[in-house]
């Protein structure tokens, strides 16, 4: 029995559900995990976490398709990229295995929580590691939990598809050698200042450039960027303070495979733009947010338009989310099934 929720009209906000997976890492391993209904983590005063920061996370959906069956889109690269996390930040691997188990069980549990077919809704994991334990010095923590939580979600940004506009940050989302790359909570805690002040002025979020010399797009907030050429080429940004998004790295498989576009991880100087038709934020909980307009410093620049999708960015839009509903063929690999 699915729960009587408004799907059509779901944010994306934190609703408590009824089970998350919790494992703990002490004396060099982890222990098997298990479901508990307890919301509440309960950590030691001390924990790394709390006061170092020494944490990660992740983020990924299940989708219900039309035939019933539940599906996850490439965990196997969430659970990569928390393991690089990992060890950026001197902490345990979580294994493969491990995180795959845990999404699988969450999404079990949860069924009840999962939208029905059709309604657009899905419901997003959360899976995350810190550092617990009795500490007070600046070291990697004495114990660790791993622990996955979900919550059914809609669209990211209000609207859903439809474009917004974004203003470009003067402050820095990482530094050129620091933690730009790894999904760690310190990224987003120095984004909510910028964040703010681009949405007072009525921006839906800003764009971050690189940091080293303020000359090309780096993020959009916190999903990636891309741009549609007038020649027909994807482009997304290429650096190594910018976090390396699943869902970019389908678009330049799908974008490439299925449209016959040229895909490019490249420079996107932010004094170009006139070369895109069309552009795009995108990621596991933005999906893909058409970019109506960017506004930096006094040039206020429109792709295609600021109320449609542009023809390309709806294309890619259907192949990916009918990929991850089940109703457009999979490229291999790219789909586990939980039920």
């Amino acid at each position: 029995m699915v729960k009587n929720i408004d799907w059509q009209n779901l944010g994306f906000s934190y609703i408590k559900t009824d089970y998350r997976f919790i494992a703990r890492w002490k004396d060099g391993a982890w222990d098997n995990g298990e479901l508990s209904t307890d919301d509440v983590l309960h950590i030691h005063e001390g924990s790394t976490a709390l006061h170092y920061g020494q944490q990660c996370f992740e983020g990924l959906k299940a989708y219900r398709c039309k035939d019933g069956s539940v599906n996850l889109f490439r965990p196997d690269q969430n659970a990569a990229r928390l393991q690089r996390s990992c060890d950026r930040l001197l902490m345990p691997q979580v294994p493969t295995e491990l995180f795959i188990r845990a999404c699988k069980e969450v999404v079990k549990a949860n069924d009840e929580w999962l939208a029905p077919y059709g309604t657009g809704a899905t419901l997003y994991l959360r899976p995350f590691v810190i550092g617990v334990g009795e500490n007070i010095g600046v070291r990697t923590a004495p114990e660790f939990i791993f622990c996955v939580f979900c919550c059914p979600v809609g669209a990211y940004f209000k609207g859903g598809l439809a474009p917004s506009n974004f203003l470009v940050s003067d402050y820095d989302r990482a530094a050129p050698a620091g933690t730009g790359a790894a999904k760690v909570g310190g990224n987003y805690a120095a984004s909510l200042y910028p964040g703010k002040l681009a949405k007072e002025k009525n921006f839906a979020d800003c764009i971050y450039l690189d940091p080293k010399t303020h000359t090309k797009i780096e993020e959009v907030g916190s999903a990636n960027f891309f741009g549609i050429t007038k020649d027909n080429k994807f482009i997304t940004p290429d650096s190594p303070s910018i976090l390396p998004s699943i869902t970019k790295y389908s678009l330049l498989y799908l974008a490439k495979e299925r449209l016959g576009l040229e895909a490019i991880e490249g420079d996107v100087y932010i004094d170009q733009l006139d070369q895109f038709t069309e552009a795009g934020a995108c990621g596991t909980a933005a999906v893909i947010t058409p970019i109506g307009a960017i506004q930096y410093g006094d040039n206020y620049h429109i792709f295609y338009s600021e109320t449609d999708v542009g023809p390309i960015t709806k294309r890619l839009y259907d192949e990916l989310v009918g990929i991850q509903f089940g109703d457009v063929e999979a490229p291999e690999g790219w789909i586990v099934k939980v039920k």
